[in-house]
């Protein structure tokens, strides 16, 4: 299969439109590791013509990246590695640090998890509101002085924060939540990312398995699944956002294409974004290649839009995932 690509600003390959999301890979949240499985989907990304893998320390405290630092040994040239910054934890808590020295331990951290001595795409994760952004901005850029890490990107920042990130150093792309569901960024970071030159990376493009085409009214999330708190999968929401692909799905049969092709090319076709397409096992990236090749006309556009204002009265965001500051 050939991927349609983007280029990403720093980077000398061009990335693939679609990238493997490795949090569920990293076990926490998504019922435990599975690292045989985990290796294999890897593989299969590759085969399948994916060439950017994305991670993060906090996925697992670690653990993604040590998976994909040993599925990738022979292969890391074959590959755009991101991974991200700026997340601490204590005691499984997770909490905002972007102070210098937090910078410091985490690159070393991960380059030695992923077994490489260069970051392709290295990512604030979440704003730190108590660091000043100039402080992170410089530390980030001393890696890039120092070839540890080739380009900049930040993760759920606003545009103010971007504009004032961008003052002490150059940022390739912005990672925010972005589906058929969550829609927020079209107001102000999707415009800001087609007027720098920034990629879109837009993670949850298949909104935590509901625009698979795949859930059932009847799923039940257990331990430490994050559905168990998402606004979205409790009723009569839940109930609601699956009607609403029910009727997606016509749309998807119209080019004969399946509910989670038609998710994924949906965000493609909205600007210069690449979708996140998580997956823990082999099979949950089948179909990757139908979401390649074809779009979706104006008038279908339109008629999504219509399905959504229609069957989902009270939408919600992805802002429970976000995690606090630090005290």
């Amino acid at each position: 299969m050939t991927a349609e690509t983007l280029t990403i600003s720093g980077l000398s390959k061009p990335a693939s439109r679609i990238a493997l999301g490795t949090w569920a890979i990293g076990g926490a949240m998504w019922g435990g590791p599975d690292d045989a499985n985990a290796a294999r989907t890897i593989e299969k990304a590759l085969e399948l013509g994916i060439n950017v893998i994305d991670t993060a320390p906090v996925y697992g405290f670690g653990h993604s990246e040590e998976v994909i630092g040993r599925a990738l040994q022979g292969k890391r040239d074959q590959v755009i590695l991101a991974t991200k910054v700026a997340l601490n934890w204590q005691d499984g808590k997770v909490f905002r640090d972007s102070r210098p020295a937090r910078i410091e331990q985490e690159i070393e951290d991960s380059l030695r998890r992923l077994r490489t001595d260069c970051i392709d795409l290295y990512q604030v994760h979440w704003p730190d509101t108590k660091t000043p952004l100039e402080d992170t901005a410089r530390a980030l850029e001393k890696l890039v002085k120092a070839g540890k890490v080739k380009a900049l990107g930040v993760s759920n920042f606003s545009p103010a924060q971007m504009d004032e990130f961008r003052k002490f150093a150059p940022i390739a792309t912005i990672q925010p939540p972005y589906n058929l569901f969550e829609r927020e960024i079209e107001a102000d970071i999707l415009p800001y990312a087609v007027k720098h030159g920034l990629a879109v990376l837009a993670y949850g493009p298949l909104c935590r398995g509901l625009l698979s085409g795949r859930m059932t009214a009847d799923r039940q999330f257990e331990g430490d699944d994050l559905r168990r708190t998402d606004p979205k999968f409790q009723q009569p929401r839940f109930g609601q956002y699956l009607t609403a692909v029910e009727d997606l799905k016509a749309i998807a049969d119209k080019y004969g294409k399946s509910m989670l092709a038609l998710a994924i090319r949906w965000v493609l076709d909205r600007g210069p974004t690449i979708a996140l397409w998580g997956a823990r096992k082999p099979e949950q990236i089948s179909g990757v290649d139908e979401a390649f090749g074809w779009t979706l006309e104006e008038a279908d556009m339109t008629a999504i839009d219509t399905i959504l204002t229609r069957d989902i009265p009270d939408p919600v965001g992805p802002e429970f995932m976000a995690p606090p500051t630090r005290s």
